[in-house]
């Protein structure tokens, strides 16, 4: 089973406030990240993962006349969560998927302290899944 790891971060400026972090605990972060990035990746359970540019980088867009790209700045920078970045991992039982989110969730932040960053878990649905087969989720 595919699920979709979503990485939410505090909002509220449009940037990401990790830029106000002293470089040791920026450092210290990555660091972390990456090595999830690593394991998951060399245990076979790393389908996919990007982190995000922040929200006042992002547009939505919607169809317009004709079908013509209608482009407008993205996520309301009031929003108090933003996506930051996601792992989409391929896992025998939801519950692992679960698992690698809260490691991930518990990334350090200032001072090392772990962030309990909230992560969205939602399963990946292909052709092999339909939507009313959920109850495993």
């Amino acid at each position: 089973m595919k699920y979709m790891l979503m990485m939410h971060a505090p909002g509220g400026t449009g940037d990401y406030q990790v830029s106000n972090w002293a470089p040791e605990d920026l450092q210290a972060h990555l660091r972390f990240m990456h090595r999830m990035d690593t394991e998951l990746a060399e245990s076979g359970e790393k389908v996919a993962g990007e982190g995000l540019a922040p929200p006042a980088q992002a547009k939505i867009v919607r169809a317009g006349k004709k079908g013509a790209a209608v482009v407008t700045d993205g996520p309301c920078p009031e929003s108090k969560e933003f996506l930051a970045g996601y792992w989409v991992v391929e896992v025998d039982r939801p519950e692992r998927a679960y698992e690698i989110a809260a490691k991930a969730s518990a990334a350090p932040g200032p001072g090392g302290k772990p962030m309990s960053i909230p992560f969205e878990i939602r399963q990946v649905m292909t052709g092999n899944v339909h939507p009313s087969d959920t109850d495993n989720v």
